[in-house]
């Protein structure tokens, strides 16, 4: 075998499957490869437009929903709280006056005692004065019992 038969053997075999390859690409169809025409690229963009709306809507209105119910938690929450505060400091408050109504009426109890006392004491001393006067008087005014107690 000469070199130069060597040579173009593997070109012949390779022409050979080659030419076996492009008769079965020949037979086979054409893929289309045309563009959507502008038209349906507008339809096209409108749909993902309609859909973007709806998703988003749909995110608006969970949002919405989600944050008037906290807000309405947080309203029961604090408006519970006030309650209970108003209700502690109404009892805090009636105790209180209850208290210093009790200690007022102790005080003025105390205070009329004392005065009613004093009064007393008072009316007493100047009975008794008024007794040493008339003892004291009668003493001098004759046929009276000081007058002949004093002379004895």
């Amino acid at each position: 075998m000469t070199t130069s038969f060597v040579r173009t053997m593997p070109v012949v075999l390779a022409l050979a499957l080659a030419s076996i390859g492009v008769s079965a690409v020949a037979q086979t169809a054409a893929p289309a490869t045309a563009e959507p025409t502008t038209t349906e690229k507008v339809k096209e963009a409108g749909s993902d437009a309609v859909d973007a709306t709806k998703r988003t809507t749909k995110k608006a209105v969970n949002a919405t929903e989600n944050g008037a119910e906290k807000a309405w938690d947080a309203t029961k929450s604090t408006t519970k709280k006030a309650a209970n505060a108003t209700e502690r400091g109404t009892k805090k408050a009636w105790s209180a006056t209850k208290n210093t109504t009790k200690k007022a009426t102790n005080a003025t109890k105390k205070a009329a005692t004392k005065t009613g006392d004093a009064v007393e004491t008072a009316g007493h001393k100047t009975a008794d004065g008024m007794r040493s006067t008339g003892a004291a008087i009668g003493e001098k005014i004759p046929g009276t019992a000081e007058n002949e107690a004093a002379k004895k």
